[in-house]
């Protein structure tokens, strides 16, 4: 039977105040998954991208997983999470191919 360990975390004041974001833009190359976390905000011409994370194809797998995990266990607890207004057809969007941000599309 495999152990579990255990991992001590120290969060710094000015970080565990977090940061707000209503919008992902995750883009991948052969070896990193890309994720800006952004806010959209009425009378902003474009979101504010806050926070970029970096991380192996791995990790980002674990991500989902344990992503797919919490929202399955929200779900249980406080039911169905509605996604209305959006379409949910891929889900994701390279930032390049807006046009208030180039246009042509930095394909990954």
């Amino acid at each position: 039977m495999e152990e579990k360990k255990e991992i001590s975390l120290e969060i710094k004041p000015e970080i565990a105040k977090g940061t707000y974001s209503n919008l992902a833009i995750i883009t991948h190359s052969h070896s990193e998954f890309i994720i800006d976390f952004a806010t959209m905000l009425p009378g902003l011409p474009k979101p504010d991208i806050g926070n970029r994370i970096i991380m192996t194809p791995e990790h980002a797998k674990r991500l989902l997983n344990a992503l797919m995990d919490n929202v399955t266990k929200y779900e249980s607890q406080f039911g169905l999470i509605q996604i209305g207004g959006q379409p949910q057809q891929g889900g994701t969007f390279n930032l390049g191919d807006l046009p208030q941000f180039g246009g042509g599309g930095a394909k990954s």
